[in-house]
């Protein structure tokens, strides 16, 4: 089940220097378990909420936000791009960059959809997020891969990518036929499946520039970013 103001923004007023914010306590509404680790059923309810959320705002330009959203996306990250070691990964730090942006199907993109940003209810069947500092334009991917970057180690990655992507594409058609979107699914499917190891690898490069033994770099993320590479 989908709820897409699960840190919700009530009134919010300011007075000179002051701002004043209510927000909703998730706890008490029903979404009090944290999880450190997700089962398949767990991560299929976060890509509910990702493919809903993206659903909700394609086509939508971001105002008020930021034009680009997540914490790590290349213009952000100059002092993690001049330390990185990799050089075919640096070099290509500009055209991964540059492909994820082209994307004829943008939405707003939730922009730190890890685990730990999402709350259950006791009985697993909701979800809420919390965190949305980072929200922004862009491909859908970035979240997906992402979150499931957060989730698995590399065997795991390697084990339920396709299965992961094949439900997540499954949701977002349905939120977008019950948002009576007429984007043309096919083509959004078949441009996003496509950006999905651009999205990693462009994680992969914020990750290799800020924490070099980063647990997350291991050798499938390593193999989705020199095919990637390749074939920009």
């Amino acid at each position: 089940m989908f709820y897409i103001s699960q840190e919700d923004l009530h009134p919010l007023e300011s007075h000179g220097d002051e701002v004043f914010i209510v927000l909703e306590d998730l706890d008490a509404s029903g979404f009090n378990y944290r999880k450190s680790s997700a089962s398949l059923l767990d991560m299929q309810l976060c890509l509910d909420w990702l493919a809903n959320f993206h659903a909700t705002f394609m086509g939508k330009k971001p105002e008020n936000l930021w034009k680009t959203g997540t914490y790590w996306h290349l213009d952000t990250r100059p002092d993690e791009l001049k330390a990185l070691h990799d050089q075919p990964l640096k070099k290509a730090a500009g055209k991964i960059d540059n492909k994820l942006k082209s994307t004829a199907f943008k939405t707003f993109v939730h922009g730190d959809a890890k685990l730990a940003n999402f709350c259950f209810s006791p009985d697993d069947s909701k979800v809420a997020a919390v965190d949305f500092q980072y929200v922004g334009g862009g491909c859908g991917m970035k979240d997906v891969a992402y979150f499931i970057g957060s989730c698995l180690y590399e065997d795991e990655c390697e084990q339920f990518q396709d299965d992961l992507l094949d439900y997540y594409f499954s949701a977002l058609k349905q939120a977008l036929n019950r948002h009576k979107s007429q984007v043309d699914q096919h083509q959004l499917e078949y441009d996003w499946r496509a950006l999905y190891p651009v999205a990693w690898t462009d994680f992969h490069r914020f990750v290799k520039g800020w924490s070099p033994g980063h647990w997350k770099i291991h050798g499938y993320s390593e193999r989705i970013a020199r095919e990637t590479i390749a074939s920009l």
